[in-house]
């Protein structure tokens, strides 16, 4: 129920980060602690990357740091033919009726077979439907990819990550090899990585009380 702007450009990554800062702010907080997921932790490692003055520790799931995954995207053959749907998601209109056709089964499918059988319930899948039916919400979701490819980050030259950092990923997602993990925990300055060697992408559903732990002991530590 989330406001979806149109136009593929207010979906910068530059744009999404200065959306976390104004709700930091509109909250009155001068720091937080910020966990991410999926697009999620694309958006708090860059403002991690950008503003570390305001994070006391982040948290990033199943999403390697940006350099990690731009160098991946270009030259590890696994990763590419991992992330196809990513160059498909660049047409006009056609992904958007692709996922929308037989009562949304592509999105359905597309869910299901990227976490466990059990991950996602059939009330879940009621739920997403609602979601994803909303006016404007699937190319909303599309243009978070489409931005990404058509507008880089402006430059920094210092892309390290300077806040206490815990990233738990699980091994077994098909869209995000495990093996950008490890390069990208490297860049953080004081930085813990947790795999889930029998999770998918969605670990913080199939583990959820484990995930939980080590975050609560993160943040509070």
């Amino acid at each position: 129920m989330s406001d979806k702007p149109k136009g593929i450009k207010n979906y910068r990554i530059d744009e999404l980060t200065n959306d976390i800062l104004g709700l930091i702010d509109a909250l009155d907080y001068e720091k937080v602690n910020l966990v991410g997921h999926d697009w999620g932790a694309a958006v708090a490692w860059m403002l991690a990357i950008w503003h570390p003055k305001r994070l006391h520790r982040l948290g990033i799931i199943n999403v390697p740091h940006p350099t990690v995954m731009r160098r991946f995207l270009l030259r590890d053959l696994e990763q590419i033919r991992l992330s196809w749907y990513i160059f498909f998601f660049q047409l006009p209109w056609l992904p958007e009726s692709s996922m929308r056709a037989k009562d949304w089964y592509g999105a359905v499918r597309a869910l299901r077979g990227s976490g466990k059988i059990h991950t996602f319930t059939n009330e879940d899948i009621k739920k997403y439907k609602e979601a994803w039916s909303q006016p404007g919400a699937m190319t909303a979701m599309l243009n978070w990819y489409r931005a990404a490819a058509r507008y880089q980050p402006p430059a920094t030259n210092d892309m390290r990550v300077h806040v206490p950092t815990l990233m738990l990923w699980g091994a077994k997602d098909v869209a995000l090899s495990y093996r950008m993990a490890r390069p990208s925990i490297d860049y953080c300055d004081d930085g813990n990585l947790i795999f889930f060697p029998d999770a998918t992408h969605w670990v913080q559903h199939e583990e959820a009380d484990e995930v939980n732990k080590h975050l609560l002991d993160f943040i509070f530590a």
